[in-house]
């Protein structure tokens, strides 16, 4: 498996989960599903631990499906998401297969460069005056 092959599953069969290529042949019948491949998924689990160790963020959820994959991140459990990081392949060529979601809905930012899109969830340095 190489690093930029994405990781997918198919949903579940008589059985349990079966893994599906990417890359079938023509003539299969196997559902091509947006992933997120082993960078993405490294960059956003970079900034959730740095999250986590400051205490804002506690849980995340994974969803893939045929059309986008959305990596949700949660401050309790049982709660809503606080951000959505959604990437949309069929986005890519007009304002960009990645964005960040807030909860009302309000995209945040928007791009084709997931480390840019993401900066909007640092935390910026301001200045106080006393």
């Amino acid at each position: 498996m190489s690093e930029s092959e994405p990781i997918a599953f198919s949903p579940h069969q008589a059985g349990g989960l079966r893994a599906v290529s990417p890359t079938a042949s023509p003539g299969s019948e196997a559902r091509r599903i947006t992933t997120f491949d082993r960078q993405e998924l490294s960059a956003i689990l970079d900034i959730y631990g740095r999250k986590v160790a400051a205490g804002e963020w506690r849980d995340y959820a994974i969803d893939i499906g045929r059309d986008k994959a959305v990596f949700s991140v949660f401050r309790r459990a049982s709660e809503f998401p606080l951000y959505r990081i959604e990437k949309v392949p069929r986005h890519a060529r007009r304002q960009g297969a990645y964005s960040i979601v807030a909860p009302a809905g309000l995209i945040l930012k928007r791009g084709h460069d997931l480390l840019r899109v993401l900066r909007v969830l640092e935390d910026r340095v301001r200045l106080v005056s006393a």
